[in-house]
């Protein structure tokens, strides 16, 4: 009937556990893991913004990168911290949907960024000779704001027909963040404008970016077998090393989440699939490009001896 559709004012949160010893355990684990998060990746953005020898298109792409981690961990790691310490875990309405917002917009944003990178990628070793002119200031801006603009429209039609649904005052979500499946689950009217619009989302920020990561690629692959010298192939590949690892590691993720059947999903299944991508993806990030990545750690080498001179003068004097 129609009174029964009604919405609700708040939200509850099933969590991960209801036993105490181990929500204690995981807040320790989580809580350790979004310092991580905010060390390793702030580390990155102040070494790019510091040392000159950075300002290049990837690391400009790769500051944007850790700033979109930052953020997205941010949307719901610090809430899931705290509702490890409550009895009861509860999300207001427009707090709900602010954090599905946010968490749509960082996370579309950051595959279509990836997507990007492998452009920059494309271009560093199939067109060397004409890398500073093809990757201009002025295009990687472009591409950057693309990034950005499409994540934002995408999550604001997506959030708006998630929060739109009445759920005749079921309110009990089994998961640890406002996440737009859950939140379908809950609804007692027809879903399939969302079903459709979570289609589409999926085409524009996952699989049309992962196309083109794949077509970056492919031609990648080629220039390099063409190249002669081991030395040569060797140098070629750890261009890429680094930005490959996080797309295998992103993309493989998502496309065995969304691009399997739904009756095959579970509320257990998009628990594993956000805490990956809220806490694991943006510890490894900053840790895989500075790991592997020759220039992140010199700079890293120089910032600090700039730093331990500025000290040994402040002491003589």
């Amino acid at each position: 009937m129609r009174e029964n559709v009604t919405w609700v004012s708040e939200f509850i949160l099933m969590g991960l556990s209801s036993d105490k010893h181990i929500q204690a355990g995981l807040f320790v684990l989580f809580g350790a893991t979004y310092l991580l998060t905010l060390l390793g990746n702030g580390l990155i953005v102040l070494l790019i913004a510091l040392d000159p020898r950075l300002h290049l298109p990837m690391y400009f792409f790769l500051c944007h990168l850790s700033v979109v981690d930052i953020c997205y961990t941010s949307s719901g790691v610090p809430q899931m911290l705290a509702h490890f310490l409550m009895e009861k875990k509860t999300i207001s309405f427009a707090l709900c949907g602010t954090q599905l917002f946010f968490a749509l917009t960082l996370g579309g944003t950051e595959f279509l960024l990836l997507a990007a990178m492998a452009y920059d990628r494309y271009v560093a070793v199939c067109d060397p000779l004409r890398y500073t002119v093809v990757m201009s200031p002025r295009l990687c801006m472009v591409l950057a704001g693309i990034s950005w603009f499409v994540g934002v429209v995408n999550s604001a039609v997506e959030t708006a027909v998630t929060m739109r649904l009445p759920t005749c005052g079921h309110n009990v979500l089994n998961h640890v963040a406002c996440e737009t499946l859950a939140l379908v689950r809950l609804a007692c009217v027809d879903i399939t404008l969302n079903q459709v619009v979570i289609l589409a989302s999926s085409v524009v920020v996952l699989l049309v970016p992962c196309c083109l990561v794949s077509l970056s690629y492919a031609h990648i692959v080629a220039a390099i077998l063409k190249i002669r010298s081991t030395q040569g192939r060797r140098k070629a590949f750890e261009t890429c090393a680094s930005h490959l690892t996080v797309v295998s590691m992103s993309y493989g993720m998502a496309l065995f989440t969304y691009m399997q059947p739904r009756s095959t999903a579970s509320a257990e299944q998009d628990k594993v699939v956000v805490l990956f991508y809220a806490v694991v993806t943006p510890m490894l990030n900053p840790l895989i490009y500075s790991l592997r990545n020759k220039d992140v750690k010199a700079a890293l080498s120089r910032v600090l001896m700039k730093s331990f001179e500025s000290k040994k003068k402040e002491t003589i004097f």
